[in-house]
């Protein structure tokens, strides 16, 4: 009934059937992904008054997965490209530490889609809600910002010249807020309203 699409990938129908209701594939290696098509294959439509909730889960070795709603598909919206590269678990590599320097490669990590039939009247309902998504764009490239800004006043300790009035910060502290405060924020868009 569902298929997805992978840029430079055969397209997939493998979807595990979990529930009544519920339909699960795994994306391997998903690393490099930043857009995914979901759509219907044509072969059965979605029962009269339903609709499909599309969800993305990226793995976090350290928490059970978070399932993120990305949109939905029905039969009058039978395909829908999603960019999730904003989603995914960010690059734990940052310019602080050359961790490949011993030629280490990247763990590759498989992504989930899953879709969950339901009357679409509720989904509709959530639609109209606040896009998480914008959440998400809008607090990366305030923190982007705020990362340019303060490595800009970056120095070494040489460098450094003593005055007892002056705070300082270690940038590793704020670049581990950074990475923390990210993370949070693709696992929960909305962790901050609280």
């Amino acid at each position: 009934m569902f298929g997805i699409i992978v840029s430079g990938r055969l397209v997939q129908t493998q979807f595990e059937q979990i529930s009544e209701t519920k339909f699960l594939t795994t994306i391997p290696e998903a690393d490099n992904v930043n857009h995914i098509v979901v759509f219907l294959t044509g072969v059965m439509p979605f029962p009269e008054g339903t609709a499909g909730q599309v969800y993305f889960s990226w793995p976090d070795p350290t928490s059970p997965p978070n399932w993120q709603l990305l949109g939905h598909i029905s039969n009058i919206k039978p395909s829908v490209i999603f960019k999730i590269s904003a989603l995914k678990k960010l690059n734990e590599i940052d310019n602080f530490n050359n961790v490949n320097a011993f030629g280490q490669q990247a763990i590759c990590h498989n992504a989930q889609i899953g879709i969950s039939i339901e009357p679409l009247a509720n989904i509709q309902d959530i639609c109209h809600n606040d896009s998480a998504e914008a959440y998400v764009t809008f607090a990366q490239k305030m923190l982007e910002n705020f990362m340019n800004y303060i490595l800009s006043f970056s120095t070494t300790q040489p460098q450094m010249i003593p005055n007892p009035t002056a705070n300082y910060v270690p940038l590793s502290a704020v670049q581990n807020w950074y990475t923390n405060f990210e993370r949070r924020l693709v696992q929960n868009p909305n962790f901050w309203k609280t």
